[in-house]
């Protein structure tokens, strides 16, 4: 059988423990199952040759990352894996998962040595808004992931760009709270066509963001609720407002499609080798 195009080994940010009470998403089963919202991105992935990894075990305990400390120490321990997928040879992309994209530019440092292009949902979705509006703005769930994410659109040099982040405050469950994840509670509740606190706060921020801030694309900061987006789109454009809707791993999975049709990665000049046979005396800002 002929090999696809596309080969590409997709990352999960973390994952946590089967006894955790935090779990959010399957731990075993099919690749298909594992992956949130396999439904949205199953067109994108229809011409790919896929893995999923689950990602590090998450290694500060058995909730979700959300601050700055826990997305260092989840960094961390995704190196490890971009660098053996990058060794094995079987990949030609890694699409890193998840919101806040732990490691990645050093996944990208490591991975441009052999030639493969990686891509992640905040970076992803940032170009791709920038292409579709003047401004953009994030819809995202906690103060902390909040201060984070300002962090990435920092480092992405798009605060020209970013119209702003809007926070509907629904975090992610953390010790001591126990049960489910009122985002996604929520989440089953808008997908069973019932109303959602959680979207209708959405709504509300995505429309004081094209009213009042500029916005002219949405995007999402936490992959946590990467699954508003088909439902967010809908009711903006109920409401009249033709503006599209983005969320990170369909952004991912298209520029690391794009990377590999243009057969290009990262700059050496950005993440240069150990010993570069050329090097500039100089760098400007």
């Amino acid at each position: 059988m002929t090999k696809k195009k596309y080969r590409f080994l997709l990352i999960q940010a973390f994952h946590l423990p089967k006894t955790s009470p935090y779990l959010h998403r399957p731990v075993e089963g099919p690749k298909e199952t594992r992956l949130m919202n396999y439904d949205a991105v199953k067109p994108l992935l229809a011409d790919v040759e896929w893995d999923l990894h689950p990602g590090p075990v998450a290694p500060y305990g058995d909730w979700p990352v959300e601050t700055r400390e826990e997305f260092c120490l989840v960094a961390a321990g995704r190196l490890p894996i971009v660098r053996e997928a990058c060794e094995s040879g079987k990949y030609n992309g890694i699409v890193l998962l998840g919101g806040g994209e732990p490691g990645f530019p050093e996944a990208r440092e490591i991975a441009r040595q052999f030639g493969i292009p990686v891509t992640a949902c905040a970076f992803s979705q940032m170009h791709i808004a920038s292409m579709l509006g003047n401004k953009f703005s994030v819809i995202d769930l906690a103060e902390n992931h909040n201060m984070y994410y300002y962090d990435l659109v920092v480092r992405h040099h798009f605060t020209e760009r970013c119209a702003s982040i809007r926070n509907i405050n629904c975090p992610l469950p953390r010790p001591p709270q126990t049960g489910e994840s009122a985002v996604h509670l929520e989440k089953n509740k808008a997908l069973r066509g019932e109303k959602s606190e959680t979207v209708e706060a959405a709504l509300r921020e995505a429309v004081a963001a094209i009213e009042e801030d500029g916005a002219e694309v949405v995007t999402f900061g936490c992959s946590a609720i990467f699954w508003m987006q088909p439902i967010l789109q809908q009711r903006l454009s109920e409401l009249g407002w033709e503006i599209p809707v983005l969320e990170g791993y369909s952004c991912a999975i298209t520029l690391a499609k794009t990377m590999v049709s243009l057969g290009v990665d990262a700059s050496g000049l950005t993440f240069p080798s150990d010993r570069p046979k050329k090097w500039r005396r100089k760098k400007v800002f």
